[in-house]
C-alpha cells in the first residue's frame, strides 16, 4: 500500500519539483545537499538515541560487540575459554564492555553531529540515487578515525563502571591482552557498530521518506528515487 502522505508534505514535496527539474541548476544542488545532510542528521540522532539507552549496544544483534578473542570470544581456543570457565562469566564480560560501548557514543554522537553539519558533499545526486546505506558509507569514509579518536575515554571510564571485577579478572588469566588493548578494541567495534545503526536508519528512512514529515526529505526521497 502507497504510504499516506499529509497535505503539508504534499504542498512542499510539490514546492520543490521546479527546482528538482532543472538539472545544473545552483538551487538544485543546494536542495539535495541539504536533503542528504537532513537524511544523515536524521539517521544519526535516531541511532544515537537508541544506542546511548541502557543496553543499546547489546539488545540488538546488528550493533552487539563480542568481547575480543584473547578473553573468550567467538574463536578463543578451548584452553582459554576454560580458564575463563563459564558461560555466564562471559556473558557478564559481553555485557561490560557493551555498557562501555554505551559510554563511547556519548562522546562520538557530538562529532558525528558536527561532520554532518560540515561535510562537504561532492555528489549529492548520486548519493541520492544510491543505495539503502549510500549517505552513511560516504560518512563514514569521510569521518576516517573521527569516531576511534574521540572514544577512547568514555569506554575507557565505562569498562571501569558497572561491573569491572569481571574485567579485572578476565584480563589476570589473559595472554596478549591489558587494559589499553580491551578499550581499543571495544572502541575500533564501538565505532563499526555506530556507522551500522546510522546505516539502519537510513535505510528506513528512504523505504518510507513520509514517515519523517520533513517536507524535503519526502520530496527528494520520492521523486527522485
Amino acid at each position: 500500500m502507497p504510504p499516506i502522505i499529509s497535505r503539508r508534505a504534499i504542498i512542499g514535496s510539490a514546492a520543490l519539483l521546479p527546482i528538482l527539474a532543472l538539472p545544473g541548476c545552483a538551487g538544485e544542488r543546494f536542495s539535495l545537499v541539504e536533503a542528504i545532510r537532513r537524511l544523515l542528521s536524521l539517521s544519526s540522532q535516531r541511532a544515537f538515541a537508541s544506542l546511548i539507552r541502557e543496553n543499546g549496544f547489546l539488545d540488538t544483534a546488528m550493533t552487539k560487540i563480542d568481547i575480543p578473542d584473547a578473553l573468550g570470544g567467538t574463536r578463543s581456543t578451548n584452553i582459554l575459554a576454560a580458564l575463563l570457565r563459564t558461560d555466564a562469566f562471559r556473558s557478564r564480560l559481553t555485557k561490560q564492555v557493551n555498557r562501555a560501548a554505551e559510554k563511547g557514543a556519548e562522546l562520538a554522537a557530538p562529532v558525528v553531529a558536527d561532520a554532518v553539519r560540515t561535510v562537504g558533499i561532492d555528489d549529492a545526486v548520486s548519493l541520492v540515487k544510491g543505495g539503502p546505506t549510500a549517505a552513511t558509507d560516504f560518512l563514514k569514509g569521510r569521518m576516517g578515525n573521527a569516531l576511534t579518536s574521540a572514544m577512547p575515554q568514555g569506554i575507557s571510564d565505562g569498562l571501569k563502571l558497572f561491573d569491572f571485577a569481571v574485567v579485572t579478572e578476565a584480563l589476570k588469566v589473559a595472554t596478549g591482552i591489558d587494559f589499553a588493548g580491551l578499550r581499543d578494541d571495544v572502541t575500533v567495534k564501538a565505532s563499526d557498530a555506530i556507522f551500522r545503526a546510522i546505516g539502519r536508519e537510513e535505510a528506513a528512512i528512504r523505504a518510507n521518506p513520509s514517515q519523517t514529515n520533513d517536507p524535503l526529505l519526502i520530496g527528494v526521497f520520492t521523486l527522485l528515487k
